[in-house]
């Protein structure tokens, strides 16, 4: 069982696994699969993006998706999984290779595929900068990104939900099922 989202790859492995499965299933098409998360399904996503090179696409919600070392100091509350990583490998100012290689924000150049990124900016549980960082971080890799930030709504981007919907299963269409709009 996963014991930290963040201090443990659990979450992901679980996520690959349930990729492999899902591969299998006779209704599926293993070459036309894509991930959507919301939150720490953002962070699952940009992990399994990088790790899994047949995932075609991603969108991400509210993503919870700087490097570690800006997340340690900027988002992260000290204590629990924090302690006993740091207590083993040191602060990321004593040790950066080791954070940095965690990170998979330090491997963008291998992304499986597009991204898409929406954010609120009246998000008050993650920031929409870390949405800002990533989108930019992509292209320095690159990669394609597509960021759209909605003024003033919040984390579940609750106001423009239905836009947001719209303009996901488009990228979708576009990215994994390869359907260019007229």
């Amino acid at each position: 069982p996963a014991a930290s989202a963040y201090g443990s790859p659990a979450y992901v492995i679980d996520v690959l696994n349930a990729l492999a499965s899902a591969r299998r299933h006779p209704d599926a098409d293993p070459n036309r699969i894509g991930m959507w998360g919301h939150s720490m399904g953002g962070y699952i996503t940009i992990r399994a993006m990088v790790a899994q090179q047949d995932i075609k696409a991603g969108v991400i919600w509210a993503g919870v998706v700087d490097s570690y070392t800006d997340m340690l100091t900027s988002w992260f509350r000290r204590g629990g999984w924090t302690e006993s990583m740091f207590s083993a490998y040191g602060s990321p100012e004593e040790n950066p290779a080791f954070w940095n290689s965690i990170s998979a924000n330090s491997y963008l150049d291998e992304l499986s595929g597009p991204v898409q990124i929406h954010h609120g900016t009246g998000d008050t549980t993650v920031a929409y900068q870390m949405s800002t960082r990533l989108d930019q971080q992509i292209r320095d890799a690159g990669g394609t990104s597509e960021l759209f930030l909605y003024d003033g709504d919040d984390h579940n981007i609750a106001t423009h939900r239905d836009n947001a919907l719209l303009v996901s299963v488009a990228f979708f269409h576009v990215y994994v099922r390869g359907v260019v709009s007229p």
